[in-house]
């Protein structure tokens, strides 16, 4: 008997000790199976109509990575200025050709910036053509001062006695 209590004393005591871990071991678990188990709702059509019943949960499409290629439009800016500059020869297309490439990259070697013939701020402002803030950091709050201002003075006034 003796035996039989210390031995559920001992299975109590062992439990007791592996529970933390196996609590930490059984959340991702189930986590895990949770996300794995997902189900698609199904769409039911009626026969009358046509059309569909419920919201079938789909994908929301990602953005695609990196930048957009300019359009016809931006690219006939660029070739106008570069054009103007001198370092483009003919009728601005609206494509980006071998003309434009080498345009760009005589315009980028004439004003000290690295020349690859390919659009970037730099050379996008110096053209006249970039933002204002293309290159730059983002903005810096300015400093709050933690005492209040002064208030204005009145003033002054001189009275000056007057004599009787």
């Amino acid at each position: 008997m003796i035996k039989r209590i210390r031995l559920i004393l001992f299975g109590a005591a062992l439990l007791i000790s592996v529970a933390p871990i196996l609590s930490i071991l059984a959340c991702p678990v189930a986590a895990q199976s949770s996300s794995s188990a997902k189900k698609k709702k199904k769409t039911v059509s009626t026969k009358a109509t046509g059309k569909s019943k419920g919201k079938s949960k789909g994908r929301v499409a990602a953005k695609p990575k990196g930048q957009a290629a300019p359009t016809t439009d931006r690219i006939k800016e660029i070739q106008t200025a570069l054009q103007k500059d001198g370092s483009y020869e003919g009728d601005p297309t609206g494509k980006w050709d071998a003309a434009t490439t080498d345009a760009m990259r005589k315009y980028q070697e004439k004003n000290g910036a690295n020349p690859t013939g390919k659009i970037d701020a730099v050379s996008l402002n110096k053209l006249g053509l970039g933002s204002d803030t293309a290159g730059k950091g983002a903005p810096v709050p300015a400093a709050t001062s933690s005492t209040a201002p002064a208030p204005a003075s009145k003033p002054h006034t001189s009275v000056s006695p007057t004599s009787e």
